[in-house]
């Protein structure tokens, strides 16, 4: 069962949104090679907010991603695609139905 998750909100820079879009559409090539991360999610919350969820079913799967591929390619990008640092927050999830 997942238990844990992360949930980064990002802000694109004016004009940087189709940028961001697609950046998050190709972590999903990276993400997949992640046997720990059990769901994964790019998404794009209004015009030039978007956000990245995932989840784990222990926090061992939660660092391993925090230090993965996607995790660098973010911070490395950030500086050009992002109004501020990608804000990191872990979550607890205490009840959840998968299909």
């Amino acid at each position: 069962m997942v238990k844990f998750a992360l949930f980064v909100r990002l802000e694109a820079k004016p004009g940087k949104e189709k940028d961001v879009e697609n950046f998050l559409k190709s972590a999903l090539a990276l993400v997949q090679n992640e046997p720990q991360t059990s769901m994964w999610f790019g998404l794009r919350l209004g015009p030039s907010t978007f956000g990245i969820f995932d989840a784990f079913d222990d926090e061992s799967g939660r660092q391993a991603h925090l230090t993965g591929e996607v995790a660098k390619a973010l911070f490395a990008k950030a500086p050009e695609l992002f109004v501020h640092p990608p804000q990191v927050e872990s979550i607890d999830i205490l009840a959840s139905k998968l299909a």
